[in-house]
């Protein structure tokens, strides 16, 4: 699936992106402001519960969110080898000192980046960028010209990879990729640059000819629509929240961070 498209008769793939993207801001919210095991671990039962129900299971383990599993354990070792100590040591060797109390805020670190990113992630592949600027100008009432900007720029990040695949081939065609490993991806980087620049401002100019700066209000193609169907995704999310704080509390383990 290219960033560019999204696979026909995906489950949610017609419900605004307004919506799904609201629907993870409650849960968001909620483990921000507490730092508990417990909390990110009942979202995460949630969500995968959810998403299988809603027939999004498939995506939890496939390769999109491979970065979020890969991610989240290297977050939670981060925390537990240089965590601040607290409780009966466990391990000691120069600055690595390893507590009971910096394994507890490694394994709630770990858990909770997984229950902020997993629904983020697994939401986005679920969303066209067409119909993202048709909720966030139609819906939001953001600007037109900013959205269109930034639907573009979406839909050239395909292009761009291919560039890069490109360059390497004809880098490679011409035997000045064989060493410098560094080097050689610094200047493929400004190539890919430069090659961008000259894209975009092509693009700019044929959106102007266009009209598509023109100060007038425009018309869209597809209306976005938000009826019941996007008021029960954002129920969901506000729900996972819900449940997550309220099982922390009931368990005695809400933290605010701040205090």
């Amino acid at each position: 699936m290219s960033i560019a498209a999204v696979r026909p008769g995906l489950p949610l793939a017609d419900v605004n992106p307004v919506a799904k993207i609201a629907a993870t801001v409650p849960l968001s919210i909620v483990l921000i402001l507490t730092l508990d095991a417990v909390s990110a671990t009942v979202a995460i039962l949630c969500e995968v519960a959810v998403f299988t129900a809603a027939g999004l299971g498939s995506l939890l383990w496939s390769r999109r969110t491979l970065v979020v599993w890969i991610a989240a354990p290297l977050t939670g070792i981060s925390m537990v080898l240089y965590g601040a100590p607290s409780g009966a040591t466990l391990w000691e060797f120069g600055v690595i000192h390893v507590t009971e109390g910096s394994v507890q805020i490694g394994l709630a670190t770990m858990a909770r980046v997984i229950a902020i990113a997993l629904p983020a992630v697994v939401l986005f592949l679920s969303i066209d960028p067409t119909d993202l600027a048709d909720g966030l100008a139609q819906t939001l009432r953001l600007p037109a010209r900013f959205v269109l900007g930034a639907l573009a720029a979406l839909r050239l990040v395909g292009s761009s990879i291919d560039d890069w695949r490109t360059l390497t081939l004809a880098r490679r065609a011409r035997g000045i990729a064989d060493h410098g490993a560094i080097r050689r991806g610094l200047g493929q980087a400004f190539a890919l640059l430069v090659l961008a620049i000259r894209r975009g401002s092509v693009l700019a100019t044929a959106m102007e000819a266009r009209g598509f700066g023109a100060p007038v209000e425009r018309t869209w193609a597809r209306t976005a629509h938000f009826g019941r169907a996007e008021w029960a995704v954002i129920g969901v999310g506000c729900l996972v929240a819900a449940v997550a704080a309220t099982a922390a509390v009931l368990a005695g383990t809400w933290n605010v961070v701040w205090t």
